[in-house]
């Protein structure tokens, strides 16, 4: 294929894909763009999550219930094919898989068992939605994407080798683009030894990002249940207005603050390789949807709020802080071990406060805090952990060179109780930590006086 064709590659997430409906109104969408070759697709919505409790290893009876939902959910798209026989066999395969591994799971868990488990979502998605392009007698073929996205052994949240993975692409994918319609999963990979993995929740959208930056794409179509990115979360406030065009910088500030519209982590093979990302509604493609890409004309100072909730904050205090040197290489280096990234962080002469975000792995957040870690830090320190807390995000540009928007932001919140605010670092976002029962109140009353 020349490189002179234009190329997208479209993804949908799991609501696109939830049902006979919604994969039909997804397939519209694809055969309506004749540049898309390439599509990404996640599990139907609801299938993962039983996956992952499934993982977890249950009891008998409710892994029979886990598992006749999941079989309900994939059926009632076969039973509404012209041929279910063609494409019953296979899934009735990958059920028995799945319920094979559930039962391992029940009798010991683990990370690789969990990314094993959960990857059938998305292949048997992607199964159903060739078998629903077939019977518009359009050429689509299935791909395994763990063929190409190599990945390393970190289970839950895996990281991709992205020189591998652009010489794979190029090899082994690239050259079916020509023949037919390439339909494919998102969110999983394989290790060296083959064994599956998954790149953490939101994954999809990655998945997306790095084969669009390995095959060079013009843009890459993320399609979800909503029409764009908004000023904020329209189920927190029913006011918040669509965004036509955001920078990469803005979008990715959302992201990592809690907006669920893209993955952080999405967004750098696009980024990097200068490939605009369109968000659009697949219930109504025609509403539109926003453009993100590296520059956009007149920049507002003030652009989003995003939430995150579930942050747990640390304060450390001890007296040999002051004026000492290496308390905060010491502090650092034992998250480290325990594999904790931390993300906010205050400090005062003998306190040290840091907030930690327990969301997107698909492990659960609870084993962050380890026994074993909270005892190392309490040989150095006094240790207080405060949690259900949530965060609140302004994004905007170079707010740390405005004057007066501590006056903006905090005028309006007198009632609240702020705990910890981090502001100056960047020039595109301010936080701060409110009590998690404020939070929804926090954004509704910041959203009406910034952005209505």
């Amino acid at each position: 294929m020349s490189t002179t064709t234009s190329l997208r590659i479209a993804k949908f997430g799991g609501t696109s894909v939830a049902d006979f409906d919604a994969m039909n109104r997804s397939a519209d969408i694809v055969l309506a763009d004749p540049a898309v070759r390439v599509v990404v697709l996640s599990a139907s919505a609801g299938i993962t999550n039983l996956l992952v409790a499934l993982a977890e290893g249950v009891a008998q009876e409710q892994r029979d219930a886990h598992l006749a939902k999941i079989r309900h959910i994939q059926y009632a798209i076969i039973d509404r094919l012209s041929h279910p026989h063609v494409i019953r066999e296979e899934i009735d395969r990958m059920l028995e898989n799945v319920s094979r591994l559930s039962e391992a799971a029940a009798l010991a868990t683990s990370n690789a068992l969990t990314d094993e488990l959960v990857s059938h979502g998305e292949l048997m998605s992607t199964l159903l939605f060739v078998e629903i392009l077939r019977e518009r007698h359009i050429s689509a073929e299935w791909f395994d994407v763990r063929k190409i996205m190599r990945t390393n052994d970190r289970f839950g949240r895996a990281e991709p080798d992205c020189d591998t993975l652009g010489a794979l692409t190029r090899s082994q994918l690239q050259p079916r683009l020509a023949e037919s319609l390439i339909i494919t999963q998102g969110f999983i990979g394989s290790e060296a030894k083959g064994r599956t993995t998954t790149l953490g929740r939101g994954g999809s959208d990655y998945t997306a990002a790095l084969l669009g930056e390995a095959l060079n794409v013009d843009r890459i179509d993320i399609w979800t249940d909503v029409p764009g990115i908004y000023t904020t979360d329209p189920r927190v406030v029913p006011t918040a207005h669509r965004i036509d065009q955001i920078t990469f910088e803005e979008a990715a500030e959302m992201a990592t603050f809690g907006a669920k519209v893209l993955h952080p982590a999405t967004l750098l093979p696009a980024v990097r390789s200068d490939i605009p990302v369109f968000v659009g509604s697949s219930k109504d493609p025609s509403a539109g949807g926003t453009l993100v890409c590296n520059k956009t004309e007149n920049p507002p100072l003030f652009r989003a709020l995003a939430l995150r909730r579930k942050q747990t904050l640390l304060t450390l205090h001890s007296l040999n802080m002051l004026h000492a040197r290496g308390f905060l290489a010491e502090v650092f280096s034992i998250l480290a071990r325990h594999n904790i990234s931390v993300d906010l962080i205050t400090t005062s002469e003998v306190n040290v406060a840091l907030t930690l975000d327990t969301t997107g792995s698909t492990s659960a957040g609870d084993g962050l805090l380890s026994s074993a870690m909270l005892t190392e830090l309490s040989s150095l320190c006094r240790v207080e952990v405060e949690e259900n807390l949530s965060l609140v995000a302004l994004i905007g540009n170079q707010l740390s060179q405005a004057c007066g928007v501590g006056k903006e932001v905090f005028g309006v919140l007198d009632p609240f109780n702020i705990r910890l605010i981090c502001y100056g670092a960047s020039s595109h976002n301010l936080c701060f930590l409110v009590p998690g029962n404020d939070a929804e109140r926090v954004v509704q009353t910041l959203h009406h006086s910034l952005f209505e």
